[in-house]
């Protein structure tokens, strides 16, 4: 199909062409065909006017649980641990595939109607999460985050359900969809797994060329107590075991030090910044001026929504910018609202190996439209500043992943939001938690 945006007022998050005013980008098939200002010759199936509209690249998610949805603000007021040990692991252990689904789906719709196109996402029934994103257009790395709690002695990878999990997804799904889904390596954490495994993934990850996704020094504690048992950070631990050797995603990043941050920039590791979640489980503020003064790429996530509780990107570049401000800002100059739009966007792609993330010609033509109409986007003085400190999700009228629109004006046209609701609500809400809640 070929599709024509006309009178298109974007920020492109291209170089040679950072912002289009009444400007033109086609679309056919997959790709981006034309991004400038003139109109491409030819017929169009579909035309599109743009006036009072403001395109950006599809937002890339590079952090995300989405099955989570179904555990939104459950055991708030937490601390990370206490949090995941008495009620996340618990609730987890009572989901089937068919509650997966039905939390994959959700999920996936607050993101599509919020902007996202592509998400990065660690969790278990990753097969039931694969099916869920294909049917629902986006595009996304998908793994099953490994954790090994045995004895190092009795680890073997036919007996670890995880790294079947890896090679069965691998087998089966990576590159399905003309490439809408890709399968990483994933280790959870260093606090969940040990070295047999950590070996194992790096190994699995090396042979066919998989990115990796471990959360890492996500907190003070998870951070001091890798180093007083190995006497090494999470970061350097796992680098001796070959985990980073084909870059990847680095999730949360909060207590990196400097030896840490360099290592992982020369690796081509990505930090991924969940700012929301991280506040909201007192976990602290990763350092991004310090993080891409080290030379690392940055990214923004949401995490799940069990501790955000929401899957909006735009909350994210809001709060990332005011927090480094407040906790960094004296010593350093502000981030751009340039540089926090790129986290969302082309940092993220970056870090899922996606050509995506850009408005320019060859692109994967993930592309969202928000209504700049809307009161809180009214004047604009500055795109980027608007779009960072005051668009919101909800300004969102349309969603193209992969040159398909699968959302726009409050419509899903992949997804059935009514279905999904009546599943979670009288299926999985019940099957976790033991009644209607």
């Amino acid at each position: 199909m070929k599709i024509l945006f006309e009178h298109v007022t974007a920020l492109t998050m291209d170089p040679a062409q950072p912002e289009l005013k009444d400007g033109f980008v086609s679309v056919e098939d997959t790709k981006i065909t034309c991004a400038g200002g003139r109109r491409p010759a030819g017929e169009f199936d579909r035309v599109i006017d743009c006036t009072d509209k403001i395109m950006l690249p599809g937002l890339v998610n590079a952090h995300t649980h989405v099955p989570m949805a179904l555990l939104r603000g459950y055991g708030g007021g937490c601390d990370l641990h206490t949090w995941l040990n008495q009620y996340i692991f618990p609730a987890e252990a009572k989901l089937d595939p068919r509650c997966v689904a039905a939390g994959t789906g959700l999920g996936l719709a607050e993101m599509i109607a919020s902007g996202t196109t592509c998400i990065n996402d660690m969790y278990m029934h990753t097969e039931t999460i694969a099916q869920t994103v294909l049917d629902a257009g986006l595009s996304a790395n998908l793994s099953c985050g490994g954790v090994y709690f045995g004895a190092p002695e009795d680890f073997s990878p036919e007996t670890c359900s995880d790294c079947q999990n890896t090679k069965r997804l691998r087998e089966n799904w990576h590159g399905a969809g003309d490439g809408q889904i890709l399968i990483d390596a994933s280790i959870h954490a260093e606090y969940t797994s040990n070295a047999p495994l950590w070996q194992w993934v790096a190994d699995y990850a090396r042979q066919y060329d998989l990115g990796m996704h471990v959360h890492v020094s996500e907190t003070n504690s998870e951070h001091m107590k890798c180093i007083e048992k190995y006497g090494e950070s999470p970061a350097v631990l796992l680098d001796k075991y070959g985990v980073w050797q084909n870059g990847g995603a680095a999730a949360h990043c909060v207590y990196l030090s400097g030896q840490d941050a360099e290592l992982l920039a020369k690796r081509g590791v990505t930090a991924v910044h969940n700012p929301v979640s991280n506040l909201k489980l007192m976990s602290g503020v990763a350092p991004l001026f310090f993080l891409r003064q080290c030379g690392m790429n940055i990214a923004l996530g949401t995490d799940g929504v069990a501790s955000n509780n929401s899957h909006d990107l735009f909350e994210e570049m809001k709060t990332a910018a005011l927090t480094q401000n407040w906790t960094f800002g004296e010593d350093h100059d502000l981030l751009t609202a340039s540089e926090l739009l790129a986290m969302a966007t082309v940092n993220g792609a970056k870090a899922l190996r996606r050509d995506t993330g850009i408005l320019a010609a060859g692109k994967i033509a993930d592309i969202i439209l928000l209504d700049a109409s809307r009161p809180n986007l009214i004047p604009c003085h500055d795109l980027a500043e608007n779009l960072v400190y005051s668009a919101r999700g909800s300004d969102v009228c349309m969603n193209m992943a992969r040159g398909r629109v699968i959302y726009e004006n409050g419509t899903f046209l992949t997804l059935d939001l009514e279905k999904l609701r009546a599943e979670v609500e009288g299926y999985a809400l019940p099957h976790i938690f033991g009644g209607n809640d």
